[in-house]
């Protein structure tokens, strides 16, 4: 065994060695020389590998030296982990073969889930990413596709199949609403109820999802829709797209009307609606009674049931349950 070292010298120089062991623990030196500086150093070394190697062929690769110079340009770089997990992912669900293999739509998908910005800026999210991408033409090309009912149908029967929907489905749905930067309103586009109290031309999107917050369905409605008056429709649409027998909506109290429970009720759906009460119901009252002086315990809950009959405006029975806090 032979292996090359350097030592220091009485004198502060730096020795480089060849140093010969066998296993029976002998060895010998062969001493190449001695430097003072790091320069000086590295061409004993060198020196020290040549003899090392004396008598050993090198082998005629063909490969030509590689020109001195500085560091190598970067012509290119890819976020390989964060895009293919995303798309991973993106199959994963389904996305992929409901969009029948459209990569345009899958990058506009991912790259807005990488960083939410406007269809053009999409292109230098994915030029950031490392991924070939599109043209803004393309992706105009391909708009109208993605704007038909069809097309929105396919996905949301991804979503399905990957939520498992069964017989007993409980459904999720909430709006909210998306502004423009614009003062003209085009009838989609259409100034509305805001919270904000904004004026700006606006539009409502409504969003179905599971018990889990894994998303169903997306709608949008006019900017002047009443909120309650998207819930039924983008229910029934998915009802009948999916064939789902039994369905269970929960809604909170900003989606609730008499007219919205009539509606629901009308469908044939179930539902379990949160809403204020005007005063203090009728069980709750006989509890106090029945108990003179006593705190309600925190998360009381009582049912009152109301039956339905020839004079109530509902058709099925309902209950309604009072939750102390």
């Amino acid at each position: 065994m032979a292996f090359v070292r350097t030592v220091k010298t009485a004198s502060g120089a730096t020795a480089v060695q060849i140093v010969y062991s066998n296993r029976k623990g002998a060895r010998t030196i062969d001493h190449i020389g001695s430097a003072h500086t790091e320069a000086e150093v590295a061409a004993l070394k060198s020196v020290a590998a040549q003899c090392l190697s004396a008598g050993q062929g090198e082998l005629d690769l063909g490969l030509a030296a590689a020109p001195a110079g500085g560091a190598l340009p970067i012509t290119s770089s890819r976020m390989a982990v964060l895009w293919d997990a995303l798309d991973g992912i993106y199959r994963e669900l389904g996305f992929a073969d409901a969009a029948g293999g459209d990569t345009v739509f899958r990058d506009l998908v991912l790259a807005r889930i990488i960083e939410p910005t406007s269809k053009l800026d999409s292109l230098r999210v994915l030029d950031e990413v490392g991924v070939h991408a599109p043209s803004y033409a393309t992706i105009k090309r391909h708009l109208p596709v993605y704007a038909h009912a069809d097309w929105r149908e396919r996905l949301a029967a991804a979503c399905a199949a990957h939520a498992g929907l069964g017989p007993a489905t409980l459904v999720l749905y909430d709006v909210t609403t998306l502004y423009f930067e614009t003062d003209k309103a085009d009838g989609f586009r259409e100034p509305g109820f805001s919270k904000e109290r904004r004026l700006e031309p606006q539009i409502t999107v409504g969003l179905l999802t599971d018990a889990t917050g894994f998303p169903l369905m997306i709608e949008a409605f006019e900017g002047n829709k009443a909120e309650t008056l998207t819930m039924v429709p983008t229910i029934t649409s998915f009802i009948k797209a999916h064939q789902l027998a039994d369905v269970t909506v929960v809604a909170d109290a900003g989606m609730i009307s008499a007219a919205t429970m009539a509606a629901i009720e009308a469908a044939g759906l179930t539902f379990i609606l949160g809403e204020k009460m005007p005063s203090v119901p009728y069980t709750i009252d006989k509890w106090r009674s029945e108990h003179p002086g006593a705190e309600p315990p925190d998360g009381l809950t009582l049912a009152q049931p109301f039956p339905a009959n020839h004079k109530t405006s509902f058709k099925k029975n309902r209950v309604t349950y009072y939750r102390y806090s």
